[in-house]
């Protein structure tokens, strides 16, 4: 049964990789979108493409989620029917580099909690009081990852990061228990995007992580997405940790590399 036809999903992070897969599959089950980036090119495209593709309205909203500010004006600005919000998918996230924490730079420390702490922080402030105001049975989904279980040799802040997405996607069910919002962490282990490219600097490099075994594609996150918010009202799926086959937990991997 199809229960996301006409309804309004808010995605950040939508211009390409697992955000740009959500987007689609949420436009594909005849889903409104408010799609948010800070690049406003790759957005158009989205919107052409999703509009003429499935015909559904697609919003955009230019947004760096690590600004709360922008933000908060950001959604204040919307639409009185455009903050009918039904569902709401924290997508946007980074990481920069695999350098020892003692020997990172610590602007790069600021650049990953900001966006993939306080930015998920910052835009369910400002969306989840409009879904209870409206007294909407609604959704919200954060993507976590396989690293906030554990964390790995170069990537302490990372996974720090997502460990909090773990306990804030948490804490939100906690402090919701008593109205009709469903929250839910999806954790994605390999996942084949150019976030290792942005991550490593460099396409070779990112290649090389995936070498040896068949990651989850972007595809395959957003249909878990779906999964979860297409089920009844009464069910709540509090967590899902996806992996690849050959893919254990976090980091034990087996690879066949000829």
């Amino acid at each position: 049964m199809n229960r996301l036809k006409g309804k309004l999903a808010f995605i950040t992070g939508a211009s390409s990789g697992i955000g740009r897969a959500i987007a689609e599959r949420y436009a594909e089950q005849g889903a409104n979108l408010i799609i948010t980036s800070r690049r406003e090119e790759k957005l158009l495209e989205v919107k052409g493409d999703l509009e003429n593709k499935y015909g559904v309205e697609v919003n955009i909203l230019l947004q760096d989620v690590s600004n709360p500010e922008d933000v908060r004006t950001g959604i204040d600005s919307l639409p009185e029917n455009l903050k009918k919000i039904d569902i709401l998918v924290n997508n946007a996230g980074l990481a920069v580099g695999m350098t020892k924490i003692h020997e990172s730079d610590p602007a790069s420390f600021d650049r990953v909690m900001d966006t993939n702490v306080k930015g998920l922080l910052y835009v369910s402030r400002a969306v989840i009081p409009l879904m209870l105001e409206n007294n909407i049975p609604g959704h919200i989904v954060n993507i976590g990852s396989t690293a906030g279980n554990a964390a790995y040799a170069g990537g302490g802040v990372y996974c720090a990061s997502k460990s909090a997405v773990k306990t804030l996607t948490d804490g939100m069910r906690i402090d919701l228990i008593d109205t009709p919002l469903r929250v839910t962490n999806i954790q994605p282990g390999m996942v084949e995007t150019n976030f290792s490219v942005i991550r490593l600097g460099n396409k070779e490099k990112a290649d090389s992580v995936y070498k040896g075994i068949e990651a989850l594609t972007a595809d395959d996150v957003a249909d878990t997405v779906i999964y979860a918010t297409n089920l009844p009202q009464n069910v709540q799926i509090s967590e899902i940790t996806l992996m690849p086959n050959h893919q254990a937990t976090g980091t034990n991997i087996y690879k066949e590399v000829k």
